[in-house]
């Protein structure tokens, strides 16, 4: 996909994670669980950061609710109406209220109590549209994800939380254009193999 500019690339990659079956998708969050739920990063997290899938994502369902089994803290984005390109991680809690953000994504009633600092999470795991071996992701565009963790090309030795993206592996491309907003991933993680960076 060399030569095909960023925009281009989303709309493909999008159009190729709608066109996955309900079946397949299914199977897919099978595998994704299977790939992570042994895995030492997941295993040790005590405060994990997931997400409802949307417009073909990967869903991380199946692991949310092993998550919560287990007995960990597990979190969802949500949107803040002001500043609006501000993202913030709630956790759920019992008997948790739901609205819809202005995307018509599904999100938690947004309450301030409930939210941590994303650097005071264990791990992140967040959707992307397309991912290359090297680790860069191609995001929907909005840009939430790399503002939120925008702090991380500040630090020097502390460790923050660790960032997963998860996709289907039909979302590979075998090298992304970079742009120098971008946030660098710790791994990634499809339905058929994990890429661990750093």
């Amino acid at each position: 996909m060399n030569g095909v500019n960023r925009s281009t690339l989303r709309r493909q990659l999008r159009a190729a994670r709608r066109s996955l079956s309900p079946l397949q998708q299914r199977q897919a969050s099978q595998q994704l669980w299977r790939q992570l739920a042994q895995h030492p990063l997941y295993r040790r997290s005590r405060h994990i950061a997931f997400y409802l899938a949307n417009d073909g994502e990967i869903d991380p369902g199946v692991l949310m609710a092993h998550a919560r089994r287990l007995g960990k803290h597990c979190y969802l984005p949500v949107v803040t109406g002001w500043p609006a390109d501000r993202m913030h991680f709630q956790r759920l809690v019992p008997g948790q209220r739901w609205v819809r953000n202005r995307f018509g994504i599904r999100e938690p009633l947004i309450d301030p109590g409930l939210q941590a600092r994303p650097w005071r999470l264990d791990l992140i795991l967040m959707p992307l549209v397309g991912f290359d071996e090297q680790g860069n992701r191609l995001g929907m565009g909005g840009g939430f994800y790399d503002r939120t963790f925008a702090f991380r090309r500040r630090r020097q030795h502390w460790i923050g939380p660790h960032l997963l993206g998860l996709a289907h592996h039909c979302q590979k491309v075998a090298q992304l254009p970079a742009a120098s907003w971008d946030i660098p991933l710790d791994g990634i993680v499809s339905d058929q193999q994990i890429i661990l960076l750093r």
